[in-house]
């Protein structure tokens, strides 16, 4: 039994209104707000800069501005005033500055210029870009006449196009006299110019036809070459030639291209054999994701160039006589693009902000500021202003020094244009969350009280909750800066009501929100693994528990979708059951028990098996029926009677008529219909032009009977069709062709021989008349040479001998897309908190999308940390936004970090050209985690503590936070001690602490925005060993090695002259025990008199004198208590400082043992301490 869980509490989600820079706030998105407040024009729409017009409609000029009160507009025409009411044919649209002028009678020439729109009101004006009016052109071909071209197999050919130049220019393409392109390979291939290049020309390629054909996207025409004819000629054998480049020539040339556009790096050889061509970049890697090599390897293509692809590339092209190569270096300049985009500014009276206008570009573009479109330097000076490059400072605003002020960044590859306007106003607070609002959140999960405000200046936020005076800080809440109020982890004891109170120098307002905690769903019983019989009866429990306030719905799943649509399948509010369960019931079955907060599941298998056998009554199959029998025979009928076989003990349920068509399917049946088991005949309805045989089997309980014997065959006459080809759908597989497909009707539907189908086409809402061609044996037609993704009106009629099908139904599909012409545009950022970003762009008009709008994608990477100790860049990163979007949010943003990012709409065939790069910055968060904390030096009462800084910072560190606290022998916690330490610290020594005790450690890094995640560390003082370390030390003293030099020098002395006093006779009473005592025990020597002394049983067992006793308590005996001299075979020896550390052996009579000992051993030495 398999079980999963997952719970999403409630996640309250918060659209961040205010976003500051310095002391100034963004004007509120309530609508409401915005119609009580004073505000300068903002531009909201405008025409795009190069606005190439259609001169058959009318010309719409656009500019859309807001503001309060309700700007007026007005336009001037390269650079001068353009008064709109002394020309009849130009009108504004009312509350509106866009312009629409009638064409009709007159040339479109005439209205070409450079057009600018200023919005204005009493606060400030706004002006848009310089509109570029253009009218399309679509010239005619020169009219020329081709004399054919000869030429010799074998040799390179061009046959050039040289289409009109247009505006836009033309897409170029070669078809034949029949539409179809004409096919190209790595020999025969068009080059970016239009023309037709032959690495070497065969025989084969001679043709009458080779057309060059132009399509003016604008004006959606067409325009064709006259047809160019080539002979190739045969004089005899081929030589091979070595390639040579046609474009470009020699062996190095240069290209530049403008970042964000697309380099296409062309290289077009000749040679025979075909000489193959390759790419390579001499000065790094080419760019994932944004390369391409196209037209059979000749074109290198990166789209979105930026300062990385500048470089030297390299074309290879090599056939089996030799390779060449040629260089081209690549330069990449920059028209001017955003780093920082002035942003709006609302200040109270006597409060300072600014605005900057940080632009890049190649060259580094110049920076122009305006005010309310009059150059800064020729308007009114204002004392509190200052402009300081691309940045204007304002000190102590005044009330009525609301502007809307122009930056203009430019260099000799284009500019931008930005407003942006400076607001004073005095505003008392006021809360925008809606009052009373109830937040419903699963206990343990966090939650987001919210708490939008808006007043000038801006407002203070603080919380309380019930009727508490005590503002909410600290741990478990958590303020942000936009006044939303964080609960870590949710509490039953958190519920109740809670007072977002939002305050300003000029008053005061206070919103109430609630907050419900629920217990979570959980499933108390869970379905169990099932083995059941055939035909049994199965039930699966699912026993849940939930929060009582909260509706809960329970779904099964099979397999992990929607159960069987089967009566035999019984839900009840916690169990499901499964009667008369088949082998198809087999599989894993799911609770799952939703509420409107989360949900629970669970899973378990059942598996089915077959059932015990039982005796039972023998039943058999029916017997086959017989005397088939065809009567009542019309032309689209017939009736069959037969007579039934042997039941076999099980009635017959139904019988099963099938059928075979010799006509077109012979051999193989077909089930026709049944009837029930009670009747002998059935009416058959026929096709036309079948060849019909029938046969019947009859069903009972144990299953289906053998087939009968064919009736005669019956043959209908042919007819026209009854129906249509079904499935007809239109779409384009490239820009410039329109595919229809349809299912082709099977022989049955034919209804007579010469099957055909009418293929009908035409543009919606364009033509009139249909386009036809008629087909055969086929279930596709290309049109081609179609305007890019246009909407056609397709239609597909079935035609036979005897005549032709029903009307056939119009389906409208569209020609092939292409990629979306136009980036999105009005690009801008907001800055919600450190990690979330949202970003809202124009959306493109839907004809520049050239294909179905699929949404747009938002690229974003982070170019670098703002902190210096984290400089490294993160790969790019991609969110997709279905649909026709405006606005979408970027989550997981690392804090304290500069982001650029783009936005581009796709279509099913791709992505448009991306929006200029923007860039943002993202406010400080807490750091991450310290990387490592290590005990360096542990002493008797002091620790000492080294650290590294997080690897992310997320902001300027302000310090860090040690807390500390002992740790019994039963692992119980004492009092925590906490210190404060500088960020520029990475080591601290802890003193006075208490020796063998383990102390556990807590420690973090902090910004201005609070603490980070703790990292904990353990260690233990050392145990007080002072009396060992002092014997230790001694040990090692010089005047201590003398003394034990000494005494061993000694005890030498002490054994020589018992040695001599041996020799002379002496005897020690040793002696004497031995002939009494056969087996004497280890005796100690007596110091005064050289001699051993007597041994007594009744005495303890102790050691020598001065020596220590072994682990086990005993004195090992030796095989012999005489002295050395005694026997001449024994081996002393005399360690270095003089003690005896050898052992001796006894004389043969004497029983040895193995551990006998020195009468002074080792550990003597020890005792002299």
């Amino acid at each position: 039994m398999e079980r999963t869980r997952t719970r999403a509490g409630a996640a309250v989600f918060l659209m961040l209104i205010l976003g500051h820079l310095g002391n100034a706030l963004e004007v509120p998105l309530d609508p409401k707000v915005l119609e009580e407040l004073a505000q300068p024009p903002t531009i909201t729409q405008q025409s795009p800069k190069d606005y190439i017009i259609d001169p058959r409609e009318s010309i719409v000029i656009h500019c859309e501005a807001k503001g309060k009160p309700h700007p007026s507009f007005s336009w001037t025409r390269n650079g001068t005033h353009f008064d709109i009411d002394q020309d009849p044919k130009v009108t504004m649209r009312p509350r509106s500055g866009t312009l629409v002028v009638d064409i009709s009678g007159e040339k479109a020439e005439t209205y070409e210029g450079v057009y600018q729109c200023t919005a204005r009101n009493k606060h400030g004006a706004a002006v848009s870009n310089n509109i570029v009016i253009r009218q399309s052109r679509s010239p005619l071909w020169s009219k020329e006449r081709n004399e054919p071209i000869r030429v010799q197999e074998g040799e390179a050919l061009v046959l050039h196009c040289r289409p009109p130049a247009g505006l836009p220019p033309p897409i170029i393409f070669w078809m034949d006299v029949n539409f179809q392109r004409l096919p190209q390979s790595s020999r025969v291939f068009q080059a970016l110019n239009g023309d037709l290049y032959f690495s070497n020309v065969l025989k084969e390629d001679s043709r009458n036809d080779y057309i060059c054909y132009a399509r003016f996207p604008h004006t959606q025409t067409i325009q064709q070459k006259q047809p160019i004819t080539l002979l190739v000629l045969n004089h005899g054998s081929v030589e091979e030639r070595k390639p040579t480049f046609l474009i470009p020539s020699g062996s190095s040339s240069s290209k530049m291209v403008l970042r964000g556009q697309v380099l296409e790096l062309e290289c077009i050889t000749e040679g025979l054999p075909t000489p193959e061509v390759s790419w390579s970049k001499l000065s790094g890697e080419f760019p994932d994701k944004r390369t391409s090599i196209v037209t059979f390897q000749k074109i290198l293509r990166i789209v979105n160039v930026s300062d990385a692809d500048a470089g030297e590339y390299r074309c290879t092209a090599h056939n089996r006589l030799a390779s060449i190569h040629h260089t081209i270096r690549v330069t990449v300049k920059a028209a001017p693009y955003w780093i920082t985009t002035p942003r709006n500014l609302v200040l109270a009276p006597r409060e300072k902000g600014q605005l900057i206008c940080r632009a890049s570009g190649t060259p580094k573009p110049t920076i122009n500021w305006a005010m309310n479109g009059i150059p800064i330097e020729n308007s009114p000076e204002d004392s509190n202003r200052k402009v300081e490059g691309d940045t204007i400072i304002f000190e102590e605003v005044q009330t009525g020094s609301s502007a809307v002020y122009q930056c203009n960044a430019s260099n000799e590859y284009g500019y931008l244009l930005s407003n942006a306007f400076v607001n004073v106003l005095s505003e008392t607070p006021r809360v925008l969350t809606p009052a009373n609002q109830v937040y419903q959140v699963i206990r343990n999960n966090h939650a987001l009280l919210d708490c939008s405000s808006f007043g000038s200046p801006i407002p203070k936020i603080t919380w309380f909750k019930d009727s508490q005076s005590s503002t909410l800080e600290g741990d478990p809440y958590l303020l942000h800066e936009n006044g939303t109020l964080e609960i870590y982890v949710v509490q039953a004891l958190n519920s109740g009501k809670y007072i977002c109170v939002a305050r300003n120098t000029l008053g005061i307002a206070e919103n109430h929100v609630y907050l419900e905690v629920k217990e979570p769903t959980r499933i108390l019983k869970q379905p169990k693994y099932k083995v059941a019989q055939r035909n049994m009866n199965v039930v699966f429990e699912c026993k849940v528990k939930h929060d009582p306030t909260l509706i809960p719905i329970m779904i099964w799943l099979k397999d992990n979708g929607e159960l069987p649509d089967d009566e035999r399948f019984l839900v009840d509010s916690d169990s499901l059951t499964i009667t008369d369960v088949t082998e198809n019931d087999a599989g894993t079955y799911t609770c799952i028990m939703n509420t409107t907060l989360d949900h629970d599941s669970a899973s378990a298998e059942l598996t089915v098996v077959e059932a015990a056998p039982t005796p039972a009554v023998i039943y058999e199959q029916p017997d086959p029926p017989t005397d088939l029998e065809l009567t009542d025979m019309k032309p689209r009928s017939v009736q069959l009677t037969w007579i039934p076989g042997d039941e076999h003990k099980s009635p017959i349920h139904k019988f099963v008529i099938q059928y075979t068509d010799s006509l077109h399917d012979h051999g193989h049946w077909h089930n026709l219909t049944h009837v029930p088991g009670s009747k002998t005949t059935a009416h058959l309805e026929l096709s036309p032009y079948v060849h019909y045989s029938f046969r019947v089997l009859a069903l009972n309980a144990v299953g289906l009977s053998d087939p009968s014997n064919p009736s005669h065959m019956y043959k209908t006459n042919p007819a026209a069709p009854d129906e249509n080809p079904s499935g007809v759908k239109g779409f384009g597989t490239e820009h410039d062709n329109l595919m229809i497909l349809w299912k082709p009707l099977s022989g049955l539907q034919a209804n007579g021989p010469g099957l055909q189908y009418k293929v009908m086409w035409r543009q919606k809402d364009v033509d009139k008349n249909w386009t036809s061609v008629t087909v055969a044996n086929v279930s596709k037609f290309m049109v081609s040479g179609t305007p890019t993704f246009t909407p056609y009106e397709v239609k597909v009629q079935a035609i036979n001998n005897n005549g032709i099908g029903p009307d056939p139904a119009v389906v409208t599909g569209h020609s092939g897309e292409d990629l979306p012409v136009q980036a999105p545009d009005s690009v801008q950022v907001l800055v919600l908190n450190s990690t979330l970003a949202e970003v809202h762009w124009e959306p493109v008009p839907l004809k520049t999308v050239r294909g179905h709008l699929k949404g747009y994608k938002v690229y974003y990477w982070r170019e670098r940390s703002l902190h210096k100790h984290n400089p490294h860049r993160v790969e790019q990163q991609l969110l997709s936004f279905s649909g026709n979007k405006s606005h979408g949010m970027l989550p997981g943003l690392q804090p304290y970090s500069l982001y650029l990012f783009n936005v581009r709409v796709y279509n099913g065939k791709g992505e448009g050209p991306a929006s200029s790069n923007l860039q943002f910055e993202t406010p400080e968060g807490v750091p991450g985690p310290p990387s490592f904390l290590r005990i360096t030096n542990s002493n008797l009462n002091n620790l000492t503590l080294e650290w590294g800084p997080p690897n992310d910072h997320n902001g300027h560190l302000t310090g860090y936070i040690l807390k500390y606290q002992q740790v019994n022998n039963s692992n119980e916690l004492g009092p925590i001690e906490e210190l404060a330490l500088p960020a520029n610290k990475t080591s601290v020594t802890l003193p006075n602490l208490k020796y063998s005790t383990r102390y556990k450690f807590y420690f973090n890094a902090k910004t201005g925005q609070g603490a980070g995640p703790v990292i904990t560390e353990e260690a233990v003082t050392i145990m007080d060993e002072a009396m060992p370390s002092r014997q230790a030390d001694i040990a090692t003293q010089g005047w201590f090695i003398g003394l034990m030099c000494a005494i061993a020098l000694l005890i030498l002395v002490l054994l020589i002259i018992c040695f001599i006093k041996r020799n002379k006779g002496g005897k020690y009473p040793v002696k004497e025990k031995e002939d009494a005592h056969t087996d004497p025990e280890f005796q100690p020597m007596k110091e005064d008199d050289c001699t051993f002394g007597e041994y007594s049983d009744t005495e303890d067992h102790k050691p020598l004198k001065g020596s220590r006793t072994p682990s086990n308590g005993t004195v090992h005996r030796d095989s012999s208590d005489e002295s050395l001299v005694d026997y001449g075979g024994g081996d002393g020896q005399f360690n270095e400082d003089g003690s005896f550390i050898g052992q001796y052996s006894g004389k043969s009579s004497i029983r040895e043992t193995a551990e006998a000992h020195s009468p002074v051993n080792t550990t003597t030495m020890n005792s002299f301490v």
